[in-house]
């Protein structure tokens, strides 16, 4: 049943039964019997004799499976692993406005650690890892809006505070696939961030690892990335093809 599931989902057009018998390697009356009880069930819709698509009791339980799902319990797993892993403080952020808010937050174990994002502090999306992604989702224009409206205020002497170093900065970003804040956020403290996506691949929230300067490793940034792509997985996400 799974097999023929798949197969529909990856055809755009409806597939006819014997089409999806070879598709699946299922004798053409297998497939039959199985393609019957899921139209009886509605999980798959008969287009016309012979020719299935997917059907809308699908779609019912996506929207009751996407209801149900908490961000922070899906995230929260994967945190406390990379907590384990670098014993650094890990965030878990969203974006509200001209702003990145920490929604969740994992400790480091080491006392000489100071952040000062606590859960529910905010942050402009210029001056941390994960506020750099969603500028770059927006697209040059928006980010060009955003320059104007808040003026790129500086927190640090490290702080982008003019449009081409932030564009320059942006398009790192999108060839590495995560994003540095290089004390700009608070002196003595980085981070690396890398953005969660959803059903629909649309830029959600962000994981990110903080540190002091003096011990956040930058190879750690593919660590952070994987763990954002297991969020998104867990989330319904799934990587587009190629």
């Amino acid at each position: 049943m799974m097999d023929l599931v798949d197969a529909l989902a990856a055809s755009p057009e409806p597939l006819n039964l014997k089409r999806l018998a070879s598709l699946t390697g299922l004798h053409t009356s297998t497939a039959h019997r199985i393609l019957a009880m899921m139209v009886e069930h509605r999980v798959v819709d008969r287009v016309e004799p012979g020719s299935y698509r997917l059907g809308t009791r699908l779609m019912e339980l996506g929207h009751l499976v996407k209801s149900r799902i908490d961000l922070r319990a899906e995230a929260l797993p994967v945190m406390r692993q990379l907590h384990q892993e670098l014993h650094e403080t890990v965030n878990l952020s969203v974006r509200q406005g001209d702003e990145m808010v920490y929604v969740e937050r994992l400790v480091s174990d080491r006392q000489a650690m100071r952040v000062a994002h606590l859960i529910g502090a905010r942050a402009p999306l210029h001056v941390t890892a994960v506020g750099k992604i969603f500028l770059l989702e927006d697209g040059p224009e928006k980010c060009r809006d955003y320059a104007v409206r808040t003026r790129l205020p500086g927190l640090t002497r490290n702080t982008l505070c003019d449009l081409g170093s932030l564009n320059k900065e942006l398009e790192k970003i999108r060839r590495i696939g995560y994003a540095f804040d290089n004390e700009e956020a608070e002196n003595g403290v980085s981070c690396i961030g890398a953005g969660i996506r959803d059903d629909e691949q649309r830029l959600v929230a962000g994981l990110s690892i903080s540190a002091p300067s003096n011990r956040l490793n930058k190879a750690w940034g593919q660590l952070v990335r994987e763990g954002a792509e297991a969020i998104s997985r867990a989330i319904g996400w799934t990587p587009p093809r190629p």
